[in-house]
């Protein structure tokens, strides 16, 4: 039998069959991923092969086969620095939920976010939250940053869940797709996953006042069917967002606006440091690429895994 994950939680996995139910599966003996050394072998939206188990009172199921999946994204354990954690797979469309304050989201999470969903294939929507909350000068930031990336070539929505603010255009983008939020603690993932769909009743919490960060209510990653014919994985937050192993010579393809620039550089092995005739370079000294994200390059280049949580864009404000 065939079916989808739609719960991950370490052990036990729950799977939609095709036809409609929920089955809780184990995985049957070490699942060996081929080149991917995993934390979790089995991803929220994974297809998969099953059999049922009728042996004891209730109904389980072991999975023995995990189909090639389209694409999935994943982010370096926290505790297993050689080992990666993957997030989800086979997913349609990531909405990044950004918000200025409360708690606030860096330009080095956004772009290190951005650099490992390009690697694996994933289009993704900036989604700024919580707009009713901001003040002129947060306001001056958000559009700042939407500016940033718009002109990157990111679709950026913006939104408030708790007024309604662009929620129906975010609907009309997940229809017929599988869709990820993700994002730090606290952001709103859940909150606008119920105001998409009040019927969910996600479990939500407040921002711890003391250090300004939210505090995790979604434990494990699950996929949700919405009744408007879309589905959702809501994953848990993400404090900080390491990448994965890249070659140094990789890590500007994946930055868009370098991408378009590098074959105009002098030597096509161009890192965009200390090369002369450097397209990327000048193009910066003109204001055409935003610091914040050639601060990220060169953090992400460097391999910088300690400062990566520090503000770039607060540092460009300031005129640093």
């Amino acid at each position: 039998m065939t079916g989808t994950v739609y719960k991950s939680t370490g052990s036990w996995y729950t799977v939609k069959s095709e036809s409609g139910d929920f089955i809780e599966c184990r995985i049957k003996g070490k699942f060996r991923m081929k080149g991917i050394k995993s934390t979790n072998p089995i991803a929220v939206g994974d297809i998969v092969d099953y059999e049922l188990d009728k042996s004891s009172d209730k109904i389980t199921g072991t999975i023995h086969n995990i189909h090639d999946r389209k694409n999935y994204i994943v982010r370096k354990s926290v505790n297993l620095s050689k080992q990666v954690h993957i997030i989800a797979s086979n997913i349609d469309r990531v909405f990044l939920l950004v918000t200025i304050n409360n708690p606030p989201t860096t330009t080095s999470f956004i772009d290190r976010f951005l650099v490992t969903a390009e690697a694996y294939g994933i289009e993704t929507i900036l989604v700024f939250n919580k707009i009713d909350t901001y003040d002129e000068a947060m306001l001056d930031e958000q559009l700042y940053l939407q500016y940033v990336y718009s002109n990157i070539g990111y679709q950026c929505l913006r939104v408030s869940s708790t007024e309604g603010k662009g929620v129906e255009k975010l609907k009309e983008m997940m229809i017929g797709k599988v869709s990820m939020f993700s994002g730090h603690s606290g952001v709103g993932k859940s909150t606008l996953a119920n105001a998409l769909e009040p019927t969910l009743h996600l479990k939500t919490s407040v921002i711890s006042e003391q250090s300004r960060q939210g505090q995790h209510t979604t434990t494990f990653a699950e996929m949700y069917d919405l009744s408007f014919g879309a589905r959702i994985i809501d994953t848990p937050g993400i404090k900080g967002f390491g990448i994965v192993d890249m070659e140094k010579s990789e890590v500007s393809g994946y930055f868009p606006e370098f991408f378009a620039l590098q074959d105009q550089c002098k030597f096509n092995n161009c890192l965009h440091k200390e090369e002369p005739h450097c397209a990327v370079k000048e193009a910066l000294e003109k204001d055409e690429i935003a610091w914040s994200r050639y601060r990220s390059y060169l953090q992400i280049l460097e391999g910088d895994e300690e400062h990566y949580r520090t503000d770039d864009y607060a540092d460009e404000k300031a005129g640093n």
